[in-house]
């Protein structure tokens, strides 16, 4: 966040699979993690509080966790404008699948029904997004049982695989690169990294 502040760096796009792990938001009520001490130690589940907005999620292999990493003043765009981006690059990128992923103004992220497919955690400090976006391509699903995701009660989650047969985290990343640069009106180079 320093050196895009500083613009030793252009706006980047870090994309990563995670071990693992419970994060926690900054207002998250540890309550919704429900999955018991023991259960979590012999899963090899860790609880880690972030800086991110929203309540509890889960990260692991299979999911690709999207961290943007962008000026949002030098852009003229706001917290709310860049959460709407970061959905509709989802949406756009489900559609590529055949799947309709929708928006839900209430519970931020992206729904395929009642089920979320991709969960949103952003923070802005001075204008630049850390934190961001968390797509389930092949993620094993069983561990969101051990909490209620996203503090909402009454819904589910679920992944690209479970509705396409056959998706692969690596066939997901070029179109998801993509359809960032066209959300976000990126035409040269950027910055990268897996």
């Amino acid at each position: 966040m320093a050196d895009r502040l500083a613009r030793r760096v252009p706006d980047t796009l870090i994309l990563v699979e995670h071990d693992r792990v419970y994060t926690l938001g900054r207002n998250a009520d540890e309550g919704n993690v429900v999955a018991a001490p023991a259960a979590l130690k012999d899963a090899g589940i860790e609880i880690v509080r972030t800086t991110r907005g929203g309540d509890v999620t889960y990260h692991g292999p299979g999911q690709i966790v999207g961290y943007p990493i962008l000026d949002l003043r030098a852009r003229g765009e706001g917290a709310v404008e860049y959460v709407g981006c970061l959905e509709e690059v989802l949406i756009r990128l489900l559609a590529e699948y055949g799947i309709e992923g929708q928006r839900d103004r209430a519970n931020r992220g992206v729904w395929v029904g009642r089920e979320k497919v991709a969960a949103l955690g952003v923070r802005v400090t001075r204008g630049i997004t850390m934190h961001g976006f968390a797509l389930n391509v092949t993620v094993d699903l069983q561990p969101f049982g051990g909490i209620i995701p996203c503090g909402i009660r009454g819904r589910g989650v679920t992944s690209m695989a479970r509705l396409v047969p056959g998706v692969t985290v690596e066939s997901v990343k070029p179109r998801l690169i993509e359809q960032f640069r066209i959300v976000f009106r990126y035409q040269g180079e950027q910055d990268t990294r897996n």
